[in-house]
């Protein structure tokens, strides 16, 4: 699938409908915050099923309680929207558990 890059502009607008992500370094990233490290692993699994069905991996840092994750498109050298739609997916993982 060839995805294309979203610009700055649009980046920012789409970032302020979706709360907690920053865009920096070409990329889009937030951190969550989990009450045990089992929810954690928990969110990682559910949004890794997700990935898997749009092609399209995050990056993700497993600390205690707490997982980053960081969204680009490694192919196109930015973010695309998929990287976007991915946001809102991870959003709506976390909230639901």
């Amino acid at each position: 699938m060839i995805m294309s890059l979203v610009n700055d502009k649009d980046i920012h607008h789409s970032l302020g409908k979706i709360n907690g992500w920053t865009y920096i370094n070409s990329s889009i990233k937030k951190v969550y915050t989990f009450d045990s490290y089992m929810d954690s692993i928990k969110f990682i699994n559910l949004l890794a099923t997700e990935s898997e069905k749009a092609n399209h991996h995050p990056d993700m840092v497993v600390g205690w309680c707490r997982i980053e994750i960081v969204y680009t498109s490694h192919d196109e050298g930015g973010v695309t929207a998929t990287c976007l739609e991915m946001a809102k997916k991870a959003d709506a993982i976390y909230l639901k558990n």
